[in-house]
């Protein structure tokens, strides 16, 4: 049937959607870390050498949000059906604020190409905003990912809790732990090699039993 037929496309869709974006985020991280590094964001300029990441980095940013958008809808319409509206609702919300807060950190990284003087606003502003605002969704994207992957029997115990660390990692250390960004596309990435491997299993009728 039909919408059968959908469902089991749906978990190589997500998988193959997640490792994308996990790709691509790792890229743009790295390349931006390397023209902003860590430590000394407003002060340091960044060298004409080095701009070439800042701009590598925002031709990226665009393509791995969409990436994480398909990731995140595909797992939305296997599981969404099965599971409460308000860990649905965190899961949704969160998502969504992460990609904002990604790209409103990308744009404000594009201001350091321009940059005559070295204020150090658009870095300072680009890395804080990524790690003290975005680093924090993407936590509780973690979060709630992985406590309906468990709930559900999707994500194995091992797999859950490695979910809950990396989202305490991004949690308490975002903004102090040097290079602490990639937790969130190395997680992207396991999980997205389960579902590839593993699949995801159908989820049960909403009034199903535990």
């Amino acid at each position: 049937m039909e919408p059968r037929e959908e469902r089991l496309r749906t978990p190589r869709a997500a998988g193959m959607a997640g490792a994308v974006f996990a790709v691509l985020l790792a890229l743009a991280i790295v390349l931006i870390r390397i023209a902003i590094p860590s430590g000394n964001a407003a002060d340091a300029a960044v060298e004409p050498d080095e701009r070439w990441a800042v701009s590598t980095a925002l031709e990226v940013l665009p393509f791995a949000g969409i990436f994480f958008l398909w990731f995140m809808g595909a797992l939305r319409t296997h599981v969404g059906d099965a599971e409460d509206r308000f860990i649905a609702t965190v899961f949704l919300g969160s998502g969504l604020v992460f990609v904002a807060t990604m790209f409103g950190a990308g744009a404000a990284a594009g201001t350091v190409l321009n940059e005559t003087q070295p204020s150090g606003f658009g870095r300072h502003f680009a890395y804080t905003l990524m790690t003290t605002y975005g680093l924090r969704m993407a936590a509780v994207f973690i979060l709630t990912t992985s406590t309906i992957g468990h709930r559900l029997g999707v994500f194995s115990r091992p797999l859950a809790v490695f979910g809950y660390v990396a989202a305490l990692v991004l949690l308490v250390l975002a903004s102090s732990l040097p290079w602490s960004e990639l937790v969130f596309p190395a997680w992207a990435l396991v999980v997205s090699i389960h579902i590839l491997r593993v699949g995801l299993r159908e989820p049960p009728p909403s009034g199903g039993t535990e």
